[in-house]
């Protein structure tokens, strides 16, 4: 058997898989997620698992393990998405993930790699902006770059104080809110556009608001259009509370002082990330103008170089396509070493559109056992044996006869009168105005995903945390439960997850569906298997190790 390291293991999706071959041997996992570690350690009991692979010593783990042949695993990659953009947050701390990722590679050396991401991870919306320790990198294995704006304050904000403060990291700590402060008033910020929910979060958090203006309204006034901006959110929020002023005036004093404030926060991110800037321009917008270099582009030309000798296949798979109830689209790289193999290929599908496993397929069985609502309370619950009715898909996922994790959010009287009114394959927009009342900021601006109705008849959307989505059964009118969840990424009903619901239901949406992660074994077992045999190297030595028996 191949010996395997599993880097950001999550729940034990990928490793389940790949166990399933009965081809590789998950010796060591790396999770820092306490519930998700819980889940891992159940249900892979033989596995060393370590916490922060950033800490991680790859010698002491060849040194108690010997060799390590594969190393799997999908670090979390945002980039700088569009998505990014709007929020806080310039720079995404998950960008050095994936250089933990190269750097696990690079130190064990295994005959294989696979990781696996988000369908865009080739685009190019997802990079790392360039820091100064990665100079040497990038000349070293010729990694393309470009200039890339890093968008700090838009027009209408802009001052020249707030150029000349960007660039000085003294000053930006000095005029940065705290983190407490700057959530409680982005709370307010961001209920605006709805009047209803701003006068509550007003009142919801009156008395913590207040003592922030006694904060505020002490500071000198005139030292700095900073410093008079805070005393003005600080006065408009003493005359609201006075009968002073309207809800809707204070959120228009406080825009331009949130504004400056996720400058500032961006502003910060650069220095703590050693960021390398160009040049920071303010005729208009504040940019930064950077470097940055795109994902696979650094994973290619790093691991794929001479110096370190790995044929690289990489593609985007449909999870349906591989029998999984479920349209999920997942970024695969597979790398060989070129001593082994000098091609390397993805596996193919053989579903079809017309005969793709659904709905009804991974959780028909289930709708006449009631849920649960509490974990704590979860047992399990004993199943009866059924007959020639359950799908194939079914019968493979019902390996016991104790249920677990078949529990549920209880649903509220609105939410419950939505479900009621939502027909298979629906979603929130489907609803009566009336009925969209009191929810959401901006109604009209609710993903297609939330509170989505399941239709039995066609595979599920992505799955993701569907108790944050509202996600209903295709019948009944309830939520999806942790359980059904499971099935649709083809979770077998013995994989038992562990923790908070929130946790459980988390873990599921994260987790690469076991189907689609045993496809991928199968490819890369033959692959190795046929290349080791070509070059008799089943039993002799490659760069002083020696290679597993071929299977």
């Amino acid at each position: 058997m191949y010996s395997v390291v599993d880097l950001f293991a999550g729940a034990g999706g990928l490793s389940l898989g790949f166990q399933q071959t009965h081809k590789f041997d998950i010796k060591v996992a790396f999770e820092t997620n306490r519930n998700a570690q819980k889940t891992y350690r159940r249900n892979h009991p033989h596995t060393r698992l370590f916490d922060d692979v950033c800490k991680a010593d790859y010698s002491s783990i060849i040194t108690e393990f010997g060799p390590i042949d594969v190393v799997i695993g999908g670090p979390p990659c945002q980039g700088f998405s569009n998505v990014n953009r709007q929020k806080n947050h310039a720079i995404s701390k998950n960008n050095m993930l994936v250089k933990q990722y190269v750097r696990a590679v690079l130190e064990l050396q295994p005959k294989a790699f696979i990781m696996e991401n988000v369908g865009m991870l080739k685009s190019n919306t997802h990079r790392f902006y360039m820091d100064k320790e990665d100079i040497r990198t990038v000349e070293e294995y010729n990694i393309p770059t470009l200039e890339t704006e890093l968008p700090l304050l838009d027009e209408e904000y802009v001052s020249k104080e707030a150029l000349e403060i960007t660039q000085d990291e003294k000053l930006i700590n000095q005029y940065l809110w705290d983190e407490a402060e700057y959530f409680l008033l982005n709370i307010v910020f961001r209920q605006r556009k709805n009047s209803k929910k701003l006068e509550e979060a007003l009142a919801k958090y009156q008395k913590k608001l207040l003592n922030l203006v006694d904060k505020l309204i002490k500071i000198e006034v005139g030292q700095s259009e900073i410093i008079t901006l805070n005393y003005k959110v600080g006065k408009s929020i003493d005359d609201y509370y006075r009968g002073l002023l309207s809800a809707q005036e204070v959120v228009s004093i406080l825009e331009k002082p949130i504004m400056i404030q996720r400058m500032l926060s961006k502003s910060k991110e650069i220095f703590d990330n050693n960021i390398l800037v160009e040049r920071y321009t303010g005729d208009k917008h504040i940019v930064a103008h950077t470097r940055s270099f795109a994902v696979y582009d650094y994973l290619k030309q790093v691991l794929g170089s001479d110096k370190n000798g790995y044929v690289i296949d990489n593609g985007v798979l449909s999870a349906a396509d591989f029998g999984v109830p479920q349209k999920r689209m997942r970024f695969v790289v597979m790398g060989i070493k070129k001593s082994i193999c000098s091609k390397v290929e993805l596996p193919k599908g053989s579903f079809k559109a017309e005969a793709y496993n659904t709905v009804r397929d991974a959780i028909g069985d289930l709708s006449n056992i009631n849920p649960g609502y509490n974990v704590a309370e979860d047992s399990g619950i004993v199943i009866e044996p059924v007959g020639n009715e359950i799908s194939t898909l079914g019968r493979k996922l019902r390996d016991t006869n104790i249920l677990y994790n078949h529990i549920v959010t209880e649903t509220r009287e609105t939410a419950l009168k939505r479900f009621a009114a939502i027909r298979q394959g629906e979603n929130f927009h489907s609803l009566d105005l009336t009925m969209k009342e009191d929810t959401y900021t901006d109604a009209s601006r609710t993903q297609n995903t939330i509170y989505l109705r399941l239709d039995y008849n066609e595979p599920s959307g992505t799955v993701i945390n569907v108790r944050k989505s509202m996600w209903i059964h295709p019948e009944q009118n309830r939520a999806i439960s942790i359980r059904e969840a499971a099935r649709l990424q083809s979770f077998p009903d013995s994989f038992v997850f562990e923790g908070t619901k929130d946790a459980q239901y988390q873990q599921v949406g994260n987790a690469v569906p076991p189907i689609l992660a045993k496809a991928i074994a199968k490819k890369l077992a033959k692959l190795l298997n046929k290349g080791l045999a070509e070059h008799g190297l089943s039993k002799k030595m490659i760069n002083g190790e020696k290679f597993c028996e071929v299977i």
